[in-house]
């Protein structure tokens, strides 16, 4: 990622932080919209999950700068979700759930560089997760 591309992603990030449990809940409805099998993979009170995953994206975002410093966390993480039952081609879907949040929460703010920004960093993040997660992924490619 340039470090204009880091910024776009951390300034829109600031204006969607602020209706954090509402970015929660349309990012969720969308997820299971457009992908209802992967709604057994989370509990059935998703209040706890809201604030994990905007504290994880906050963390994420804030880091993107410095890649190297929550690598270790992400990696984590992706091990982790293998545990509850995540699949690589789970990665796509929520992608596409997590942008489509951002452009519903960002409305005018959302444009062709922020949209490529998020892409780039959602793609760069998951892909190493991925490959943590299902190192045998990568080897079969």
């Amino acid at each position: 990622m340039t470090p204009i591309q880091v910024k776009l992603v951390q300034d829109s990030f600031a204006k969607v932080a602020p209706i954090a449990p509402q970015a929660a809940t349309i990012f969720y409805d969308r997820l299971f919209e457009v992908a209802p099998s992967v709604r057994a993979l989370f509990p059935d009170d998703l209040s706890e999950q809201k604030k994990k995953l905007m504290a994880m994206l906050a963390v994420v975002v804030n880091g993107l700068d410095k890649l190297e410093t929550i690598l270790p966390a992400a990696s984590a993480l992706a091990k982790r979700h293998v545990s509850y039952g995540a699949a690589p081609e789970h990665y796509t879907v929520v992608g596409r759930a997590l942008l489509w949040t951002l452009e519903k929460g960002l409305g005018e703010a959302w444009n062709k560089d922020v949209a490529e920004a998020w892409t780039q960093a959602y793609t760069t993040l998951s892909g190493f997760m991925i490959s943590e997660a299902y190192p045998q992924t990568k080897a079969a490619e």
